[in-house]
């Protein structure tokens, strides 16, 4: 099978497209035949061997964890899925080494839900990462309806996520976002205010009596600015700095693959209530020219790599 491999650390230049064995399965996962899979910034991060500390990788390695696509063999013990069942996964393993990028994908059932026939296999592959990240960091803050809830880096793939995801549980949402972006923002719910200097100041503007929650998905200013901006007894979640836990008593989250929460989201999605944006689709052949894309840190929504 063709598969998108790298055998050092480095930047795009060290991906390349080889010739590798299908994958072999343990009892309770299943081979999916790969239709489509999303790019995150946390696999060029790994890549990079910035999450050295964190992430064992074993060369040659595949990158991602995003994936849609069809089962083509189940293991002895997998009555969640069988041949022929339409898949989404967040198939992140204990190491990195089998990822996403390939022709088959060895999938965990705990990592994957089906597909409802309305998705496509784009959408699918675009949601996990972002969606369980956004869906699992609002839960840990203990976001409820009425609440107001200020969300950082909101245009970006988890923060536009967890906009409509607040939206739609019944709070009041304001969201950081550079200006191109402030109309997007409105379309999704939210109300915009711009980053940089004068944030604290316009975020209190709009709401004067402080947040209910702080979600912060970019990290830095979002973090340190928080204690000025929560109302006494609010709380942050940040998934970038863990300052939100030690220091100010909030939630660190580090994403966890979970099937029932993902057959939530794919159901959201499918019925319209959660939109996800693709800013752009590459052949396997182009997978480095797409991670080159998202490195850029200028597009808006996800970049799908289909196969």
């Amino acid at each position: 099978m063709r598969a998108v491999v790298y055998e050092e650390f480095g930047g795009a230049d060290v991906l390349r497209v080889v010739d590798r064995p299908e994958p072999h399965i343990g009892a309770d996962a299943v081979v999916v035949k790969v239709a489509a899979a999303s790019l995150n910034p946390v696999d060029y991060k790994i890549r990079e061997g910035y999450l050295r500390g964190l992430m064992d990788v074993h060369f040659p390695a595949v990158p991602a964890w995003d994936v849609s696509g069809t089962v083509v063999k189940a293991g002895l013990d997998t009555p969640e899925l069988q041949v022929g069942d339409e898949v989404l996964a967040y198939a992140r393993k204990d190491v990195v080494q089998d990822g996403t990028l390939a022709e088959y994908v060895a999938v965990p059932v705990r990592t994957a839900a089906k597909k409802p026939a309305g998705l496509s296999f784009e959408v699918a592959a675009a949601l996990p990462l972002a969606g369980l990240t956004a869906l699992q960091s609002i839960r840990r803050a203990g976001l409820a309806e009425g609440q107001t809830v200020l969300v950082h880096a909101a245009a970006g793939g988890v923060g536009s996520i967890a906009v409509q995801l607040a939206v739609n549980a019944g709070a009041r949402v304001v969201g950081t976002a550079s200006e191109r972006n402030h109309d997007y923002l409105r379309s999704l719910g939210a109300e915009p205010v711009a980053y940089g200097d004068g944030l604290v100041e316009a975020a209190r503007a709009a709401v004067p009596g402080g947040f209910d929650v702080v979600l912060d998905y970019v990290g830095g200013q979002a973090v340190e600015t928080a204690p000025a901006l929560l109302r006494p007894g609010g709380t942050i979640a940040s998934i970038t700095d863990a300052r939100a836990r030690d220091e100010l008593g909030g939630q660190y989250v580090w994403v966890r693959p979970d099937s029932a929460d993902l057959a939530h989201l794919a159901d959201l999605a499918a019925r319209g209530v959660v939109k996800v944006e693709i800013a752009a689709t590459y052949p396997l052949e182009e997978t480095a020219e797409a991670y080159r894309a998202l490195e850029t840190g200028h597009t808006r929504g996800k970049i799908v790599v289909t196969v």
